[in-house]
């Protein structure tokens, strides 16, 4: 196959918090790249999923949603979103399609600058009355050249579609990762999100906003189990102890579910040792947050 005929690039997905970024990136390549909750702000830093085809490849950047920072962990995913907008082929910009655009998304929408963009309302299962209910939402945010699409990454309606645009807003090019990838994130750094995953799922209020989870060590034992030391970060003593819970009992099921992802995602049986610690608004601690790999240079 000559180099012309195999086409390749960027697609930034960006937009708020909580409009379904991360269901939809994973459900487009087919694999669980980023974690999903219910909770805004799951997504904390850029994560690339990658799916290629016979002549193409697509890298798709998960970015953290975009709103008024509270703490410098938030100036860093904002920071980390917006700097993603350079140097990519096409912007998928998410909204919500049930819901009218607020200034939240006038906010993103006014950062995009000249890149190609493509509106893509996100979650129309929850549309009543179909698309164009969804584009009357977002007309006024619709840029001269912007492309629409409505979608839904539950029911997969207009995926097909989507990336089909995508496609073809890729140049000819390369392939930038082997056949066989798909995220350009480490098996440590996974490890990590599959456990703050959980406790987005099952602890309430403030708690997972203030949670962090450092994954220590991995390591194969002789008898084919892989194990996980993981500490989960929470900034109060009484956070601590809705992590542990009573007995342990919260602290046990925390781990049981993410240790049956991890074992879908290594292959084999996982021993996972996990603590809890406390340290004191982390979210601010610039050291900290480099420690958690994230970049302080952009904070």
């Amino acid at each position: 196959m000559r180099l012309a005929e195999f086409r390749s690039g960027f697609a930034a997905v960006v937009g708020r918090p909580n409009v379904g970024k991360s269901t939809l990136v994973n459900t487009l390549v087919g694999h669980k790249v980023a974690i999903v909750s219910p909770k805004p702000q799951t997504t904390r830093d850029r994560i690339s999923a990658v799916l290629t085809g016979p002549d193409y490849q697509v890298v798709f950047v998960d970015t953290p949603g975009i709103h008024k920072p509270q703490h410098r962990l938030g100036s860093h995913m904002v920071n980390t979103a917006i700097s993603t907008l350079s140097g990519v082929d096409i912007v998928l910009f998410v909204v919500e399609a049930h819901r009218p655009a607020g200034k939240g998304d006038l906010y993103v929408s006014e950062r995009l600058g000249d890149i190609p963009v493509l509106l893509v309302a996100n979650k129309m299962d929850l549309v009543r009355g179909g698309s164009l209910v969804a584009l009357e939402n977002y007309t006024s945010l619709l840029s001269p050249g912007w492309g629409f699409l409505a979608v839904s990454a539950v029911t997969g309606q207009g995926l097909p579609l989507l990336l089909g645009r995508v496609r073809e807003a890729m140049p000819p090019g390369p392939a930038y990762y082997p056949e066989d990838a798909v995220t350009d994130r480490s098996e440590r750094f996974m490890l990590g999100e599959l456990v703050r995953e959980k406790v987005l799922s099952l602890c309430r209020d403030e708690v997972p906003h203030s949670v962090a989870v450092s994954v220590e060590g991995v390591s194969p034992r002789p008898n084919g189990v892989t194990y996980v030391a993981a500490t989960v970060v929470v900034e109060k003593t009484s956070q601590k102890g809705i992590i542990i819970g009573e007995g342990g009992r919260m602290l046990r099921e925390i781990g049981r579910l993410a240790r049956v992802d991890m074992e879908r995602l290594l292959g084999n049986q996982v021993y996972l040792d996990l603590w809890v610690k406390v340290k004191e608004e982390w979210r601010n601690r610039e050291a900290f947050l480099r420690s958690l790999g994230y970049d302080g240079s952009r904070l």
